[in-house]
């Protein structure tokens, strides 16, 4: 390969939308810039978003790709790169799937604080299954895919990206969206963002990262560890102790590949690369830099395409081209592309409707239920739906959502409408934006409230794009409109619900009816007044396009709620942090002006059902070492029963604190669960076996070692209930 097609295939210059055009005859035709870009580099090596319809690319059902004609498309351009390259090297196209395919006529699911709430790695796994099918079928070959951030400053505009605030519960999400994903032997999963991007100072996205090794190694490097089957890495927009990751060579090479075993490809972020102009000066600079430390594949950068000028002023040696060459060229023959270029072009017609609304039914979680209000008695005949977003489907969509196609996705107020009984009357008005007052709508919300025998008030927030925003050049938010207050770029200085919300929410309080508040968000919110003054209260984060039908089918008591908190929900945003895994050292917790407990911590969620644990037992409590190394565990039996009249499911979480060691320990770190269905009247015992991987730490050696001493191990249910015992790990 001469040294220009080397770069091209390091290069993922062009947006994809702008490769093609529909002529009068509504064919899809490839664009001059397409084979400019062909011609320039001797080929490509990545296409990124082809398929990709949003505000930001200004695609939708009338300017994109149709589902049915995706694999024609895809075929059409890569002909094109084969017939017209020396080499004929076939392209990789990248797509968006942070919660199902960003593109035209595509299921969109629960976003990922959802999944994690549901804790069930094997629905996890077979989403993820369900999402590498649809996109394999119409020729997409990398799928970008959220899942390494983990969630510890919830004011971050990307909180709805995150399975949650722990390591543990991120990492066994991620290896089920990997190993679920990557069945599909022509998808390699491209997994974001390598590291630490979810702590940004300030909540600031893309923010410099204020962590040391040990808050990189204990909380952000496990999701990349259970995860590192995966073909791709992204790295991320942040810095860690003033290194960029993109130039972080101890990061993408030493941690990644030499420590974790990762061999895949390492994708730039978007624009990312032209970031490292304020370190290098010059674009041949950056690329030395980002080349060196690991980064194979760009994405729309100015900085690879001057890789040959870095090598012919001697900034670059031609073997580190030579080694991020061969990891891409590895993985098209790893995908098949070489034998199998193109794909059938009958796209298959799929309905994923089902698994979708399975996901959402098991992300709902039950935080209140005050004289069990839910779900609602056959008394309950006038039903008053309020709020900005009972009936606002983009709303419960989450950011890096397609236009969606009529009749797809079901809002709170069409899904009670469809499960309600016939003779259920059900009333709606929105009273409120979601940070703007409509105050004509609060009157009429007052109204039509007065005379219902249950109010529903849908709150919440909302990242929610509109075509007529203004974009960064990596697609993030440049402009705020009243309905937009989360998603990629738009951080908050203040978790509380807006004025206009509260205001809403008082006035529907005062009427005395029973009232039952659903939070529909991307990241928890505090919501400390209407915790503690409404009567039932449901947490549901972006729950997808058939959220609307979970939540209606949770309320009516069709779905018992089983989710359980993937993040603390604080009291008021001065408290942050408040994630459950803190340093257990000596300080004071509680402010002179309040509570420094979150309202409610992670794993915490209510149920239906009702469950009591009733035993705890090991079947040895010492093991040496030695012992531990060789492979051997320490067995707990814990026994769990439903003591009610309805079968539920119980999140089952076992904990553990070290006492002693050669550091300070957290109060507790989340190491197993599992989530069983239990019949009424049911009793199970459920099995867990933890040893090395779950108790060595990474000790003042800076080594991950076994270190002598006891451990406290809580097994419970996030908050109420936990039995205790100890074990204890003796030298070897």
């Amino acid at each position: 390969m001469t040294l220009r097609e080397k770069c091209g295939q390091l290069n993922q210059r062009l947006y994809g939308w702008e490769t093609f055009a529909w002529n009068e005859n509504a064919e899809l035709e490839l664009t001059d810039k397409f084979k400019d870009e062909v011609e320039r580099f001797g080929g490509i090596g990545a296409l990124y978003g082809l398929f990709r319809a949003d505000p930001w690319s200004k695609m939708d059902e009338s300017t994109g790709i149709p589902r049915a004609q995706s694999a024609k498309a895809a075929n059409l351009l890569q002909k094109y790169v084969m017939e017209n390259t020396r080499l004929g090297i076939p392209m990789l196209l990248s797509e968006e799937v942070p919660h199902g395919h960003q593109a035209v006529e595509s299921e969109s699911y629960p976003v990922n604080l959802a999944k994690g709430a549901s804790f069930n790695k094997g629905l996890q796994k077979r989403t993820a299954r369900a999402v590498g099918e649809e996109i394999a079928s119409k020729g997409v070959h990398l799928a970008l895919a959220s899942a390494l951030d983990v969630l510890r400053d919830p004011r971050w505009g990307r909180s709805e990206e995150c399975f949650g605030e722990d390591p543990y519960l991120a990492g066994e999400m991620t290896e089920a969206l990997v190993s679920g994903m990557q069945e599909n032997q022509r998808i390699a999963v491209v997994l974001k963002h390598f590291a630490a991007q979810g702590e940004p100072v300030g909540g600031h996205n893309s923010g410099p990262v204020s962590i040391g090794e040990r808050e990189l190694r204990e909380i952000f490097l496990p999701p990349m560890v259970a995860g590192k089957a995966a073909k791709g890495v992204m790295a991320a927009y942040n810095e860690i102790d003033g290194i960029p990751c993109h130039a972080n060579e101890a990061l993408l090479t030493d941690i990644l590949r030499t420590e974790i075993g990762f061999s895949g490809v390492v994708m730039a972020d978007g624009c990312a690369l032209d970031r490292l102009l304020m370190l290098g000066g010059t674009e041949e600079a950056a690329a030395k830099m980002a080349l060196s430390a690991g980064v194979d594949l760009s994405l729309w950068d100015e900085v690879y395409p001057h890789i040959e000028s870095a090598f012919q002023h001697g900034l670059l040696e031609e073997k580190i081209i030579d080694r991020a060459v061969r990891r891409v060229l590895t993985l098209k023959f790893e995908l098949g592309l070489f034998d199998n270029p193109y794909v059938d072009e009958a796209v298959p017609e799929v309905d994923f409707r089902e698994i979708n609304l399975e996901a959402a039914r098991e992300s709902v979680c039950l935080l209140e239920n005050r004289n069990q209000t839910l779900p609602f008695s056959k008394k309950v005949k006038n039903i008053a739906v309020i709020g900005p977003n009972a009936d606002a489907l983009y709303n419960q969509l989450g950011d890096y959502t397609a236009p969606q196609k009529a009749g797809r996705g079901v809002t709170v107020l069409a899904g009670m409408r469809q499960v309600a009984p016939d003779d259920v009357v059900i009333t709606h008005e929105k009273g409120a934006e979601i940070r703007e007052r409509l105050p004509e709508s609060l009157n009429r919300a007052q109204e039509a409230a007065a005379n219902a025998d249950h109010i529903v008030l849908v709150l919440g927030g909302s990242s929610a794009r509109n075509f007529d925003m203004e974009f960064l050049k990596n697609g993030a938010v440049s402009s705020k409109g009243p309905n937009m207050d989360a998603g990629e770029n738009v951080d908050v200085a203040s978790l509380e619900l807006p004025e206009c919300q509260m205001e809403l929410y008082r006035k529907m309080r005062e009427l005395h009816i029973p009232l039952t508040v659903v939070i529909i968000a991307g990241r928890p919110n505090a919501i400390a007044e209407i915790a503690e003054t409404t009567d039932a209260l449901l947490m549901s984060f972006y729950p997808g396009a058939q959220g609307g039908v979970a939540i209606a089918e949770t309320l009516f008591g069709h779905n018992n709620p089983s989710a359980k908190l993937p993040v603390s929900i604080p009291r008021q945003t001065g408290q942050l942090p408040v994630y459950y895994n803190q340093k257990d050292v000596v300080y004071q917790e509680n402010y002179f002006d309040g509570s420094g407990a979150a309202l409610y911590p992670f794993g915490y969620g209510k149920s239906y059902s009702t469950f009591e644990y009733q035993s705890l037992t090991t079947e040895t409590s010492i093991l040496s070492v030695e012992k531990l190394e060789q492979g051997e565990t320490f067995i707990l039996k814990v026994g769990v029963a439903n003591v009610s009249a309805r079968t539920g499911k119980e999140v089952i979480q076992l904990y553990v604190h070290g006492r002693t060691g050669s550091i300070t320990r957290r109060k507790r770190e989340l190491k197993a669960f599992c989530k069983m269905e239990l019949k009424a009247n049911e009793h199970q015992t459920m099995c867990f076996k933890i040893g090395k991987k779950e108790l060595e730490v990474w000790s003042s050696q800076k080594k991950y070692q076994l270190e002598p001493g006891k451990v406290d191990i809580f097994i419970g249910n996030g908050r109420e209930t936990f039995l205790e015992t100890v074990i204890e790990i003796e030298e070897a």
